[in-house]
């Protein structure tokens, strides 16, 4: 279960920003808000710490909402100060680049990172060397090779671990996103608390719906749900659960940037374990939209509500396409993309026999 939000005032770029008292509604009891000096004095640090980092991003950019107005990604992320410190890395901002430019695939943020458009689905080399759509509702297993892909209107690959997201946009010449340049990303130009802008309006993102756990395992809930229930594939086959990546069209930034808000949670590259944005059943418990972090598993952790989306360096040039011949990423064959069927998420796959 998720923690209560704490949190006290804290200086950013100049602003003081005052931390909201939240109460939650969380399994039919309310986690009662605490007075701010309940929450750590690290977790404190570590919130200020991260408006520094996200500060760098908006320095000389002029925006509609002031840094720390109500509706901008500054006070989302002051109004949340987790009740228990874990360390998080944030990253910090990269040099801009002249010219820089990004695949089709991913979307360019304040000119210094490609960021994926879509959540990612997953490619799993098979025996001949080709890559096949991996199942997105079936765990990673730990030999197999695969390939992160950013596609719209495609299932998004749940089950993950940080550690697995890791090595996938690493196979598909990328990485996973700093939880900084997550952040900057999320809010868009302006630096929103939502893609779309300073105010949650309810639907725009895939941010409520079904909660599996209690259709298929309530009888298991008094005693905690682990990780045979938590991964269970059938997880995200109920209508209402997990969407396709664009489902949802109006949730979407300025940098062309969809679902960053619900849908799945998404992997950070700090190795202490962080993911954002929230899923489709929870988008403010840990923050609200943007905002959104939970630092409480570590990097290898998996379950049904968690996925990523990769970042990359942009380039000033074409970036090179990886082959096979040369010992990189196989190619996909169109031919067996498009004769490989996903038949159901919980009956797995299978080849058509056409």
């Amino acid at each position: 279960m998720a923690s209560p939000s704490f949190g006290g005032p804290l200086r950013a770029s100049g602003v003081l920003l005052a931390v909201a008292l939240i109460g939650w509604c969380v399994g039919g009891g309310e986690l009662h808000a605490a007075t701010p000096d309940q929450a750590p004095a690290a977790s404190r640090a570590q919130v200020a710490a991260a408006l520094e980092a996200l500060a760098a991003w908006f320095r000389g950019h002029e925006r509609r909402l002031a840094s720390g107005a109500p509706g901008s990604i500054e006070r989302a992320i002051a109004a949340y100060a987790p009740g228990v410190y874990r360390p998080v890395q944030e990253g910090a901002l990269a040099p801009a680049k002249r010219g820089a430019r990004c695949p089709p695939d991913m979307g360019l943020a304040f000119g210094v990172v490609c960021v994926d458009r879509y959540e990612a689905s997953v490619l799993e080399r098979a025996p001949d060397g080709m890559l096949v759509p991996h199942a997105p509702n079936r765990s990673l297993a730990p030999d197999p090779f695969y390939v992160a892909r950013s596609a719209p209107g495609v299932v998004p690959q749940a089950y993950v671990s940080g550690a697995q997201a890791l090595a996938a946009c690493h196979h598909a010449g990328k990485r996973l996103c700093a939880p900084v340049e997550w952040r900057a990303a999320c809010g868009g130009s302006e630096g929103y608390a939502f893609p779309y802008g300073p105010d949650r309006v309810a639907g725009r993102c895939h941010d409520t719906g079904v909660n599996p756990m209690l259709t298929y395992h309530a009888d298991a809930q008094a005693r905690g749900w682990g990780p045979l229930e938590l991964n269970d594939p059938r997880n995200i086959e109920l209508d209402g659960t997990l969407a396709k990546t664009g489902a949802f069209p109006d949730c979407v930034n300025d940098f062309g940037l969809y679902d960053m808000v619900g849908n799945l949670h998404e992997w950070t590259a700090d190795p202490n374990g962080t993911f954002q944005g929230g899923y489709w059943l929870d988008t403010s418990l840990h923050g609200e939209g943007c905002a959104y972090r939970t630092i409480a598993h570590p990097f290898d952790y998996a379950d049904y509500s968690i996925g990523f989306r990769c970042c990359a360096d942009p380039e000033t040039h074409a970036r090179p396409t990886l082959s096979a011949a040369s010992g990189e990423i196989p190619t996909i064959s169109p031919e067996r993309d498009t004769r490989f069927e996903l038949v159901t998420f919980g009956l797995g796959s299978r080849r058509s026999t056409n």
